[in-house]
């Protein structure tokens, strides 16, 4: 099974890019996770994670999303790779969400 839960902020502006079959809309999400370390010291991390999001659910991105809100997404890993300019491979992980 391939499902992923996040609760975070969302860390930039929607893009939304539209197509003949709908939209397409992409955000960076942060979640942070907080620890103590050997010192008895708390210790905040932050890990960024790319949301896709599609049709309808796209939509509702653009018009209810901005920066900074706090979102809860449930999807699933998306992994795909691609050729830059420079002729590199290029690996991107994704998040596809089904529920935002």
């Amino acid at each position: 099974m391939n499902a992923v839960k996040l609760i975070g902020n969302v860390g930039r502006e929607i893009t939304v890019k539209e197509f003949e079959g709908g939209k397409l809309a992409t955000f960076s999400l942060a979640t942070s996770e907080t620890y103590l370390n050997r010192n008895k010291e708390e210790v905040t991390t932050t890990a960024w994670h790319t949301i896709v999001a599609w049709g309808k659910l796209a939509q509702s991105c653009e018009q209810l999303l901005a920066k900074g809100k706090l979102v809860a997404v449930e999807g699933r890993l998306n992994y795909r790779q691609y050729q830059n300019k420079e002729d590199q491979t290029v690996k991107v992980i994704e998040i596809v969400a089904n529920k935002i």
